[in-house]
């Protein structure tokens, strides 16, 4: 049997974690802005659980992004395959991240693939060459690591 899975992580600002990976990936910032809209005039939500962020209404506390090619629902916008989901925490990142995300461009592609993501907003923490193999760790704007191969 196949399980269903969506990455889930802790932030600060999901809006601006969810548009920031969606860059890296090439992934689409979902749009819930259907189901928002039903709700708000239904009087399910009110204003006050919303956002605005690149012109559209996002929930305030969750964001995602998702694989353009992956289904999803016409009516909550939400994925149905690879994504990422960013859910609002109050307390910042502490310490290592115990999961991350590897970025996989190729030897050759690597610089080309860390400077785009520093104009992104990631920050480089170090290189590193093992005889395992070469790659980059960055931080992303909320300080989770993540590498480059």
């Amino acid at each position: 049997m196949t399980l269903g899975w969506k990455l889930v992580i802790d932030s600060a600002e999901p809006q601006r974690q969810a548009a920031f990976w969606s860059d890296v990936l090439g992934y689409e910032l979902e749009d819930n802005s259907t189901r928002i809209e039903r709700l708000l005039g239904e009087g399910v939500v009110d204003a006050s659980l919303l956002v605005e962020f690149k012109g559209r209404k996002f929930w305030r506390d969750a964001t995602a992004t998702r694989h353009p090619e992956d289904p999803f629902d016409p009516d909550s916008g939400a994925g149905l395959g690879r994504r990422l989901l960013f859910v609002r925490v109050p307390e910042p990142k502490a310490g290592k991240n115990r999961l991350h995300i590897d970025v996989h461009s190729g030897p050759a592609g690597r610089a080309a693939t860390v400077a785009r993501l520093e104009s992104l907003g990631a920050t480089l923490v170090r290189q590193v060459a093992e005889p395992s193999g070469e790659w980059t760790v960055l931080q992303d704007p909320e300080g989770n690591e993540f590498c480059v191969h």
